[in-house]
């Protein structure tokens, strides 16, 4: 973890305080050492709301490097023109900001929603599809660990859904 919050050019977005019954499951990145990380992943595992255990990615990252959308299961580097078509399918806490997310057509295993926080891509896709309920009803507030304060994360075994 301390790794990626020192080498991470994108914010490494943690859900703070994680929702009840979750834990973190592992953290990815894409980059070099010459050029810090241009994207980031924080996965998470917990209780659906309806369906049993879920799995959840947080991912930052800047235009074009297309790590959400290889996660959300779609081709190309990014949502894909009129994503963003309409109201939003949810809403977040970015910051202390609401940020918007539209849902994003993938394969049916999964939920995935992208939208846009400081100026980079962010991600949130949940398995099963149906623990995507999760996003928009847990209220997740997210924080940068590349800013935040020392914090006690409880962690989980490492998330199969980094393996991908």
């Amino acid at each position: 973890m301390e790794l990626i919050r020192q080498n991470s050019v994108v914010p490494v977005w943690l859900p703070w305080p994680l929702p009840t019954g979750w834990l973190v499951t592992g953290f990815a990145e894409v980059g070099d050492e010459r050029t810090g990380g241009r994207a980031s992943v924080v996965a998470l595992s917990g209780p659906s709301v309806t369906h049993g255990p879920a799995d959840l990615l947080i991912i930052a990252e800047e235009p074009g490097i297309g790590l959400g959308a290889s996660f959300a299961g779609i081709g190309g580097p990014d949502p894909g023109a009129g994503f963003d078509e309409g109201p939003p399918n949810a809403k977040i806490d970015v910051l202390g900001h609401p940020t918007a997310l539209w849902f994003v057509k993938g394969p049916g295993d999964r939920a995935a929603y992208a939208g846009e926080a400081l100026g980079n891509w962010l991600w949130t896709i949940g398995w099963p599809a149906e623990a995507g309920c999760v996003i928009a009803l847990a209220q997740l507030s997210l924080i940068d660990l590349r800013e935040a304060p020392p914090l006690d994360v409880p962690f989980g075994a490492f998330s199969p859904r980094l393996d991908d």
